[in-house]
């Protein structure tokens, strides 16, 4: 049996990083990995193969529409969708590939297989030739993530029902591709193929889209993905599927019944969520269960079970893969012995479509809700010289600040590089700074950026381009 200071189980965003933190701490870590690739559903098959389709997928219909032409470059484009999957592949490869140098840099053992704790500070590891392998620890990290959730009624056959894994490798560009959940997931993959020729339509059981979106900012969004192409079906629930040889006919209902509809496509998306991923964990041995929603419950990542943690997709929260970092390096600084928070206000949220959508903080239904009297400073895309010269003036920033003190409380964008600028309203916000603040720091013109600072002067009624 090895014994170690911290073992690790999962190797995702959480996991890997709690890892190399624990190696840079000093601490003799084990990262316990089934994948025959470290990164977990992030780098694999989440957050960075699609990244790679929808950059892909942008510039395809910058050169097969009108924007290559409108600025006076003619070409006729042809797709390759082989190549566009292979230079995905060969992306995420290296990404991964990258966090096993980080492993061996760090001193971290990577101990592939799939781990099962067996009783307060162990865990027992089998391989994929059913080697098994024990290991011992004063302190078990579970960071585990989480898996796509099913839907009753629509059976996921991996061929013309697909999750989210399988919308990343489709052979083929889908003539009529049905997206089941207008969340992240569904509209970021459902762009991807909706730029290479497909009809794209999304039923959404709710009556709109990411419900835990900023009101304003996500009409905003279904406005811009509805005029790029995108069908939507609001208040509608899929009841049933029949997989024919050559596609789906889906059953839809209005959400508050109704008459049946039926709906043909011949690939179906069904991305209505995640759940954690705790299956065959052997948490019975160590006394934990999940809640009512599923998930595994810690107080400052400690669960009820000593010297057991969780962190990541498996535990409340958002599940993104920036908080599981965070948590990440907080968890191992604790058992380290070190002082570490966790700011769950200022975790920021991305929707990758086109225009792209950023958000920190409290929304404007959050702070009603709450009681809360806040401020608003608003400022279009149009009027900012860099995006109307570059012809993406889609989209606004959106500040809200406390009405007595001026602090900022949230932060809504959508417009174009909006996941590289809310950056600069989380440093804000981790300072307590107030809209003055930043509506008195210089900007560099002429950038995108600068809407961020004409925002916050908008909060006092002196932005100055609009």
């Amino acid at each position: 049996m090895s014994a170690y200071d911290v073992v690790i189980i999962g190797g995702g965003p959480g996991g890997y990083n709690a890892a190399i933190r624990a190696g840079q701490l000093g601490l003799k870590v084990a990262c316990v990995e089934g994948r025959e690739t470290l990164g977990g559903t992030c780098l694999n098959v989440g957050c960075m193969p699609s990244k790679a389709l929808l950059h892909a997928s942008e510039l395809y219909e910058a050169a097969a529409g009108k924007e290559f032409a409108d600025l006076g470059i003619e070409v006729k484009p042809s797709l390759n969708l082989a190549q566009m999957m292979k230079q995905k592949d060969e992306s995420v490869a290296s990404l991964t590939k990258g966090i096993e140098f980080l492993f061996r840099k760090n001193k971290v053992d990577w101990i592939k297989g799939w781990g099962r704790i067996d009783g307060l500070g162990r865990v027992v590891v089998t391989a994929a030739d059913g080697a098994v392998v024990e290991l011992q620890a004063k302190d078990i990290v579970i960071a585990t993530g989480s898996q796509p959730t099913s839907l009753p009624g629509v059976t996921i056959d991996h061929r013309r029902i697909i999750d989210s894994t399988g919308a990343l490798s489709l052979p083929e560009v889908p003539r009529h591709l049905v997206v089941i959940g207008a969340g992240v997931i569904g509209l970021e993959l459902g762009s991807v193929w909706r730029r290479l020729g497909s009809q794209v339509t999304v039923v959404e059981y709710l009556d709109r889209i990411c419900p835990g979106l900023d009101q304003e900012t996500g009409k905003a969004l279904q406005r811009s993905l509805s005029k790029q192409g995108v069908t939507f079906k609001l208040g509608s629930k899929v009841s049933g599927a029949a997989i024919g040889e050559d596609g789906v006919e889906l059953s839809i209902e209005p959400a508050g019944g109704g008459a049946v509809e039926s709906l043909q496509a011949d690939y179906v998306l069904v991305a209505i969520g995640r759940r954690p991923y705790i299956e065959g964990l052997g948490l019975e041995s160590i006394g934990l269960e999940p809640n009512a929603r599923g998930v595994l419950e810690n107080h400052r990542s400690r669960s009820a079970a000593d010297g057991v943690w969780i962190i990541g997709d498996v535990t409340s929260g958002p599940m993104l893969a920036h908080k599981a970092e965070e948590e990440a390096i907080a968890c191992i600084e604790r058992i380290a012995g070190k002082g570490a928070e966790v700011n769950y206000d200022v975790i920021p949220s991305v929707i990758y479509t086109k225009p792209e959508v950023a958000c920190v903080g409290k929304s404007e239904e959050q702070l009603k809700a709450e009681g809360h009297s806040y401020k608003v400073g608003k400022f279009p895309f149009t009027a900012n010289s860099r995006a109307k010269i570059n012809h993406e003036a889609d989209g606004f920033v959106k500040v809200l600040a406390d009405e007595r003190t001026d602090e900022i409380l949230g932060v809504h964008m959508i417009g174009p590089s909006v996941s590289e600028m809310i950056g600069e309203y989380c440093v804000a916000m981790e300072f307590a700074a107030s809209s003055a603040d930043v509506a008195l720091i210089c900007h560099p013109h002429p950038t995108r950026s600068e809407a961020l600072r004409q925002a916050a002067m908008a909060v006092e009624g002196w932005a100055m381009q609009a």
